[in-house]
């Protein structure tokens, strides 16, 4: 199997998790070799380094970890980055914005492209796919981030949708609040239902989620109520993140 985003974070707990359930053979893949190589020698696994919004990369990538290990079952697409907004919500760079896209979006593209066709040859094969509750709700400064996990939401339902009769699963990881080093600008965290969470305890409800192979898995399950909310009245879920982002600014302030 393997992990993007392996060295840190939820991808690390990921390769951690998985090797202690008896998963033969994680593939450790990020761009941070010394890091990498530790987690992959610490599960006796394989690291790969490998810029996942690169497709000759990952086409590189997938065939060294077959080469080791043999059909990749599992896939783990988790790499991902953000950048805040500068000034208003446009403001991010040309090139943050198509690095975003390469990688929230087009890294599970890719992926996909190399993997399917041998997996719906052998009628089998499972995708985890790593958006964010952003990409079901929205994130609050920082748009490139939120629009581009939408397009990972809306790439997961598609497969699963499209390739579920040819033995394909998916599931569709919607981490909310998690202390990562995406996250290390904030400060403190929220309270209650919506407090920052370990990356371990993430990977413990993937591990639940693959085995009931569930195809929306939710670190928080107030995240579902949101996603609710927001559907049954667009509008106010507006207004209430409108009043939400005043409070954040106030905080900062």
């Amino acid at each position: 199997m393997v992990v993007t985003g392996g060295a840190h974070g939820i991808g690390r707990a990921l390769c951690e998790r998985l090797a202690r359930e008896g998963a033969k053979g994680v593939c450790v893949v990020d761009l941070d070799e010394a890091v990498g190589t530790e987690v992959a020698k610490s599960i006796d696994g394989l690291f790969v380094r490998c810029n996942v919004g690169d497709e000759r990369e990952v086409q590189r990538m997938i065939a060294e970890a077959e080469a080791r290990f043999g059909p990749v079952d599992l896939y783990c697409s988790n790499a991902g980055v953000a950048y805040r907004d500068t000034g208003h919500v446009a403001g991010s760079s040309n090139e943050e914005w198509t690095k975003t896209w390469e990688v929230n979006v087009m890294a599970h593209v890719y992926a996909a492209r190399v993997l399917l066709p041998a997996m719906i040859a052998r009628g089998s094969g499972h995708f985890l796919i790593t958006a964010s509750a952003a990409g079901l709700l929205t994130q609050v400064g920082s748009a490139a981030y939120s629009v581009t996990k939408h397009g990972a939401v809306a790439f997961a339902e598609s497969l699963a949708i499209s390739h579920a009769d040819q033995g394909i699963g998916v599931s569709l990881l919607c981490p909310q609040g998690v202390w990562t080093n995406m996250t290390r600008w904030v400060k403190t965290s929220p309270e209650g239902a919506d407090a920052m969470m370990q990356p371990d305890a993430v990977a413990q409800t993937v591990v639940e989620g693959l085995a009931e192979d569930r195809f929306l898995i939710l670190s928080h399950p107030v995240t579902k109520e949101y996603f609710q909310r927001k559907a049954s009245d667009y509008g106010g879920w507006i207004r209430s993140m409108q009043r939400y982002r005043h409070k954040l600014r106030a905080r900062t302030r």
